[in-house]
Protein backbone atom coordinates (compact mmCIF):
# COMPACT_ATOMS: atom_id res chain seq x y z
CA UNK A 1 0.00 0.00 0.00
CA UNK A 2 1.26 3.62 -0.84
CA UNK A 3 -1.34 5.76 0.48
CA UNK A 4 -3.39 3.54 3.31
CA UNK A 5 -1.96 2.47 6.40
CA UNK A 6 -3.96 0.17 8.66
CA UNK A 7 -3.33 -0.57 12.34
CA UNK A 8 -4.83 -3.04 15.03
CA UNK A 9 -4.93 -1.63 18.63
CA UNK A 10 -7.01 -4.26 19.95
CA UNK A 11 -10.71 -4.42 18.78
CA UNK A 12 -10.46 -1.06 17.11
CA UNK A 13 -8.54 -0.86 13.30
CA UNK A 14 -7.25 2.86 12.18
CA UNK A 15 -7.14 3.92 8.52
CA UNK A 16 -4.82 6.47 7.84
CA UNK A 17 -5.34 7.89 3.95
CA UNK A 18 -1.97 8.31 3.51
CA UNK A 19 -1.03 11.09 1.35
CA UNK A 20 -0.32 14.32 2.90
CA UNK A 21 1.62 16.62 0.30
CA UNK A 22 -1.66 15.95 -1.76
CA UNK A 23 -3.92 16.87 1.24
CA UNK A 24 -4.92 13.60 1.44
CA UNK A 25 -6.38 13.78 -2.56
CA UNK A 26 -8.34 11.11 -3.50
CA UNK A 27 -6.92 9.50 -7.26
CA UNK A 28 -8.16 6.53 -8.58
CA UNK A 29 -5.28 4.44 -6.48
CA UNK A 30 -6.22 6.03 -3.11
CA UNK A 31 -9.68 4.94 -3.66
CA UNK A 32 -8.31 1.25 -5.01
CA UNK A 33 -6.12 1.12 -1.65
CA UNK A 34 -8.83 1.94 0.38
CA UNK A 35 -11.14 -0.53 -0.98
CA UNK A 36 -8.85 -3.23 -0.02
CA UNK A 37 -7.86 -2.08 2.82
CA UNK A 38 -11.94 -2.51 4.01
CA UNK A 39 -11.95 -5.83 2.12
CA UNK A 40 -8.67 -7.25 4.45
CA UNK A 41 -10.39 -6.15 7.65
CA UNK A 42 -10.66 -9.03 10.02
CA UNK A 43 -14.34 -8.70 10.99
CA UNK A 44 -13.85 -11.03 13.79
CA UNK A 45 -11.37 -8.93 15.94
CA UNK A 46 -12.21 -6.11 14.88
CA UNK A 47 -14.95 -4.37 16.21
CA UNK A 48 -15.39 -0.35 15.48
CA UNK A 49 -12.95 1.20 12.62
CA UNK A 50 -11.79 4.91 12.80
CA UNK A 51 -11.03 6.73 9.21
CA UNK A 52 -8.51 9.83 9.39
CA UNK A 53 -5.75 11.80 7.22
CA UNK A 54 -2.26 11.82 7.76
CA UNK A 55 -0.93 15.03 9.18
CA UNK A 56 -2.90 17.96 10.82
CA UNK A 57 -3.99 20.48 7.87
CA UNK A 58 -5.78 17.72 6.19
CA UNK A 59 -8.44 14.77 6.41
CA UNK A 60 -9.03 14.67 2.73
CA UNK A 61 -9.17 17.57 0.91
CA UNK A 62 -11.27 16.09 -2.37
CA UNK A 63 -10.45 13.80 -5.36
CA UNK A 64 -7.71 14.50 -7.07
CA UNK A 65 -8.73 17.77 -9.79
CA UNK A 66 -5.48 17.01 -11.70
CA UNK A 67 -6.76 13.62 -12.52
CA UNK A 68 -10.36 14.76 -13.30
CA UNK A 69 -9.33 17.12 -15.22
CA UNK A 70 -9.07 15.49 -18.69
CA UNK A 71 -12.05 13.23 -18.43
CA UNK A 72 -14.64 12.77 -20.84
CA UNK A 73 -18.25 12.04 -20.15
CA UNK A 74 -18.16 8.24 -19.87
CA UNK A 75 -14.70 8.11 -17.81
CA UNK A 76 -15.95 10.83 -15.73
CA UNK A 77 -18.95 8.67 -14.67
CA UNK A 78 -16.96 5.74 -14.03
CA UNK A 79 -14.64 8.10 -11.99
CA UNK A 80 -17.99 8.45 -10.45
CA UNK A 81 -18.69 5.08 -9.86
CA UNK A 82 -15.60 3.83 -7.96
CA UNK A 83 -15.67 6.53 -5.61
CA UNK A 84 -19.18 5.95 -4.53
CA UNK A 85 -19.13 1.97 -4.45
CA UNK A 86 -15.67 2.02 -1.80
CA UNK A 87 -18.09 5.06 -0.12
CA UNK A 88 -21.30 2.85 -0.04
CA UNK A 89 -19.03 0.25 0.62
CA UNK A 90 -18.14 2.03 4.14
CA UNK A 91 -21.53 3.01 4.83
CA UNK A 92 -23.18 -0.61 4.53
CA UNK A 93 -19.72 -1.94 6.82
CA UNK A 94 -21.05 -4.48 8.96
CA UNK A 95 -18.95 -2.94 11.78
CA UNK A 96 -19.24 1.18 12.82
CA UNK A 97 -17.07 3.60 11.10
CA UNK A 98 -16.17 6.63 12.65
CA UNK A 99 -14.67 9.47 10.54
CA UNK A 100 -12.10 11.56 12.41
CA UNK A 101 -11.93 14.98 10.53
CA UNK A 102 -8.72 16.51 11.32
CA UNK A 103 -8.91 19.21 8.80
CA UNK A 104 -9.98 19.94 5.24
CA UNK A 105 -12.67 18.06 4.13
CA UNK A 106 -13.54 19.38 0.74
CA UNK A 107 -15.85 17.67 -2.14
CA UNK A 108 -14.79 13.90 -1.72
CA UNK A 109 -13.60 14.40 1.44
CA UNK A 110 -17.07 15.64 2.94
CA UNK A 111 -18.67 13.15 1.00
CA UNK A 112 -16.24 9.99 2.58
CA UNK A 113 -16.86 11.64 5.97
CA UNK A 114 -20.44 11.69 5.34
CA UNK A 115 -20.64 7.46 4.48
CA UNK A 116 -19.06 6.65 7.96
CA UNK A 117 -21.51 6.31 10.67
CA UNK A 118 -20.24 9.29 13.25
CA UNK A 119 -18.05 11.70 12.19
CA UNK A 120 -15.74 13.86 15.18
CA UNK A 121 -13.65 16.90 13.96
CA UNK A 122 -10.90 18.93 14.73
CA UNK A 123 -11.62 23.02 15.67
CA UNK A 124 -9.41 23.89 12.23
CA UNK A 125 -12.00 21.35 10.46
CA UNK A 126 -13.27 22.84 7.41
CA UNK A 127 -16.21 21.36 5.39
CA UNK A 128 -17.41 21.69 2.21
CA UNK A 129 -19.04 20.80 -1.36
CA UNK A 130 -17.03 23.09 -3.78
CA UNK A 131 -18.13 21.40 -6.90
CA UNK A 132 -20.21 23.56 -8.69
CA UNK A 133 -17.45 26.29 -8.69
CA UNK A 134 -15.52 23.68 -10.68
CA UNK A 135 -18.19 23.47 -13.09
CA UNK A 136 -19.40 19.84 -11.70
CA UNK A 137 -21.86 18.50 -9.23
CA UNK A 138 -20.54 16.46 -6.00
CA UNK A 139 -19.78 12.94 -7.91
CA UNK A 140 -19.36 10.93 -4.87
CA UNK A 141 -22.72 10.79 -3.09
CA UNK A 142 -23.20 14.50 -1.55
CA UNK A 143 -26.07 15.45 -3.42
CA UNK A 144 -27.57 12.20 -1.62
CA UNK A 145 -25.70 12.01 2.11
CA UNK A 146 -25.54 15.96 2.98
CA UNK A 147 -29.65 16.36 2.61
CA UNK A 148 -30.48 13.20 4.23
CA UNK A 149 -27.96 14.21 7.36
CA UNK A 150 -28.39 18.08 7.60
CA UNK A 151 -31.88 18.49 5.99
CA UNK A 152 -32.11 19.77 2.01
CA UNK A 153 -32.81 23.73 2.57
CA UNK A 154 -29.22 23.68 4.70
CA UNK A 155 -27.74 20.81 1.28
CA UNK A 156 -28.66 22.69 -1.46
CA UNK A 157 -27.63 26.31 0.11
CA UNK A 158 -23.96 24.59 0.78
CA UNK A 159 -24.27 22.80 -2.39
CA UNK A 160 -25.19 25.72 -4.78
CA UNK A 161 -22.86 28.32 -3.32
CA UNK A 162 -20.01 26.45 -2.77
CA UNK A 163 -19.25 28.03 0.03
CA UNK A 164 -16.97 26.27 3.14
CA UNK A 165 -17.90 25.69 6.63
CA UNK A 166 -15.87 25.81 10.01
CA UNK A 167 -16.25 23.18 12.93
CA UNK A 168 -18.34 25.04 14.26
CA UNK A 169 -21.05 25.97 11.88
CA UNK A 170 -21.04 22.12 11.03
CA UNK A 171 -21.18 21.23 14.63
CA UNK A 172 -24.40 23.56 14.73
CA UNK A 173 -26.05 21.82 11.59
CA UNK A 174 -25.84 18.29 12.81
CA UNK A 175 -22.60 17.80 10.15
CA UNK A 176 -20.63 16.11 12.85
CA UNK A 177 -21.37 14.84 16.09
CA UNK A 178 -18.34 16.66 18.65
CA UNK A 179 -15.45 19.42 17.77
CA UNK A 180 -12.08 18.46 20.10
CA UNK A 181 -8.88 20.44 19.89
CA UNK A 182 -6.48 18.40 17.31
CA UNK A 183 -4.29 17.30 19.56
CA UNK A 184 -7.28 15.44 21.60
CA UNK A 185 -9.16 14.47 18.16
CA UNK A 186 -7.78 10.62 17.83
CA UNK A 187 -7.69 10.26 21.61
CA UNK A 188 -11.20 10.64 21.51
CA UNK A 189 -11.95 9.04 18.46
CA UNK A 190 -9.81 6.06 19.60
CA UNK A 191 -12.03 6.34 22.90
CA UNK A 192 -15.14 6.38 21.20
CA UNK A 193 -14.36 3.57 18.87
CA UNK A 194 -13.41 1.53 21.65
CA UNK A 195 -16.51 2.13 24.10
CA UNK A 196 -18.11 0.47 20.98
CA UNK A 197 -15.97 -2.23 21.03
CA UNK A 198 -17.23 -3.49 24.62
CA UNK A 199 -20.47 -3.87 24.02
CA UNK A 200 -22.07 -6.83 22.07
CA UNK A 201 -20.65 -7.12 18.80
CA UNK A 202 -23.97 -9.04 17.33
CA UNK A 203 -26.02 -6.40 18.81
CA UNK A 204 -23.83 -3.10 17.40
CA UNK A 205 -24.03 -5.21 13.69
CA UNK A 206 -27.72 -5.25 13.93
CA UNK A 207 -28.67 -1.59 15.31
CA UNK A 208 -26.58 -0.77 12.31
CA UNK A 209 -28.09 -2.52 9.77
CA UNK A 210 -31.81 -1.68 11.42
CA UNK A 211 -30.78 1.95 11.28
CA UNK A 212 -29.18 1.90 7.87
CA UNK A 213 -31.64 -0.10 5.83
CA UNK A 214 -34.87 1.30 8.20
CA UNK A 215 -34.08 4.77 7.01
CA UNK A 216 -34.52 3.65 3.19
CA UNK A 217 -37.71 2.29 3.55
CA UNK A 218 -40.95 3.47 5.24
CA UNK A 219 -41.98 3.12 9.20
CA UNK A 220 -43.91 -0.14 8.59
CA UNK A 221 -41.24 -1.96 6.92
CA UNK A 222 -38.44 -0.57 9.10
CA UNK A 223 -40.15 -1.68 12.33
CA UNK A 224 -40.13 -5.42 10.46
CA UNK A 225 -36.50 -4.75 10.16
CA UNK A 226 -35.77 -4.45 13.35
CA UNK A 227 -38.13 -6.98 15.36
CA UNK A 228 -36.08 -9.46 12.37
CA UNK A 229 -32.51 -8.02 13.90
CA UNK A 230 -33.74 -8.02 16.94
CA UNK A 231 -35.10 -11.59 17.52
CA UNK A 232 -31.59 -12.76 15.44
CA UNK A 233 -29.55 -11.41 18.72
CA UNK A 234 -31.72 -14.10 20.79
CA UNK A 235 -29.89 -17.69 22.15
CA UNK A 236 -26.34 -16.05 20.89
CA UNK A 237 -23.93 -16.23 23.51
CA UNK A 238 -23.47 -12.65 23.85
CA UNK A 239 -27.12 -12.20 24.70
CA UNK A 240 -26.98 -14.61 27.38
CA UNK A 241 -23.89 -13.44 28.65
CA UNK A 242 -24.90 -9.95 28.59
CA UNK A 243 -28.70 -10.76 30.25
CA UNK A 244 -27.24 -13.01 32.62
CA UNK A 245 -24.83 -10.81 34.34
CA UNK A 246 -27.23 -7.70 34.22
CA UNK A 247 -29.40 -10.31 36.22
CA UNK A 248 -26.31 -11.48 38.39
CA UNK A 249 -27.30 -10.98 42.30
CA UNK A 250 -23.73 -12.00 43.41
CA UNK A 251 -22.10 -8.38 43.40
CA UNK A 252 -18.56 -10.17 43.41
CA UNK A 253 -19.75 -12.25 40.71
CA UNK A 254 -21.45 -9.32 38.41
CA UNK A 255 -18.91 -8.02 35.71
CA UNK A 256 -18.08 -3.95 34.79
CA UNK A 257 -17.48 -5.42 31.17
CA UNK A 258 -19.06 -8.46 29.87
CA UNK A 259 -16.16 -10.32 27.67
CA UNK A 260 -18.31 -10.27 24.72
CA UNK A 261 -17.22 -13.28 22.31
CA UNK A 262 -19.46 -11.93 18.99
CA UNK A 263 -21.46 -15.00 18.92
Amino acid sequence: MNFITYEQEGFVGVITINRPKALNALNSEVLKELNATLDAVDLENTRALVLTGAGEKSFVAGADIAEMSTLTKAEGEAFGKIGNDVFRKIETFPIPVIAAVNGFALGGGCEIAMSCDIRLCSENAVFGQPEAGLGITPGFGGTQRLARIVGPGKAKQLIYTARNIKAAEAYRIGLVNEVYPLEELMPQAKKMAKGIAKNAPIAVRACKKAINEGLEVGMDEAIVIEEKLFGSCFETEDQKAGMGNFLEKDKEKKLKVVPFQNK
